[in-house]
């Protein structure tokens, strides 16, 4: 059966607002951003996808409109809410083994090869994680950290002072995430993982090589159209 995709496309991007308005829609390689993240689900054997918005979605909305097996959900709450409340918004399209992307991130097929070969814990998550620290293309301020033990999350977060990996934004999931989440107000994408890791069911991916990168200001956009 085709795995299915979500790919959360809500945020404002006011950090990239003097560069693209909109940004999902930002050109990198002469091609909006969210255009590469689709197409690198599809080179990896994803799809349908399933796209959040928020903030200017209906601009996003006209944009993908004429892309095969693409779905569309707005999330009502996106300027009160962090992120786990998109994937909310979109819970009717989870299924176990469904892969969660960020709109804002450039990946290469390969990472995501490798978090499907890789699997995900009985009633769980998988997390793609780039144990490469210190590496330049990464915003050491900004990036969610990871700590593991061995392939299992012990915890996430951008504050984290002890950790020994990056977050990539790529995710296997399934209902146990969504419940994770549900059960609480107004929860972030890093809730529901430290949830299902103080349980043990939370598994992190190593991406090795594999090229990633969160494209969130005028420097990193800089930086993808240079290496795209």
């Amino acid at each position: 059966m085709p795995r299915p995709a979500i790919l959360l496309a809500a945020g404002a991007g006011t950090r990239l607002r003097n560069q693209a308005p909109i940004k999902p829609l930002a050109t990198v390689a002469g091609k909006p951003l969210i255009f590469h993240a689709i197409e690198s689900l599809r080179a990896a054997g994803v799809g349908p996808v399933t796209v959040v918005t928020g903030y200017a979605g209906d601009e996003i909305a006209a944009a993908l409109s004429a892309l095969p097996a693409v779905a569309v959900v707005p999330n009502p709450r996106w300027a009160e809410a962090p992120n786990g409340v998109s994937l909310l918004a979109a819970r009717d399209h989870v299924a176990e083994g469904t892969l969660l992307f960020m709109a804002d991130h450039l990946v290469a097929p390969a990472l995501l090869h490798r978090l499907i070969q890789g699997g995900q814990p009985a009633g769980g998550l998988a997390l793609a994680v780039d144990r490469r620290l210190g590496h330049p293309a990464i915003d050491e301020a900004d990036v969610t950290r990871v700590r593991t033990r061995g392939n299992r999350i012990m915890d996430i977060g951008k504050s984290l002072r002890v950790y020994d990996a990056y977050d990539c934004g790529a995710f296997l999931i399934g209902p146990s995430l969504v419940a994770a989440l549900s059960a609480l107000v107004s929860p972030a994408l890093t809730d529901g993982v430290q949830a299902l890791a103080a349980a043990g069911r939370a598994q992190a991916t190593d991406i090795g090589d594999a090229f990633w990168l969160d494209v969130d200001d005028a420097r990193a956009l800089a930086l993808a159209n240079a290496m795209v």
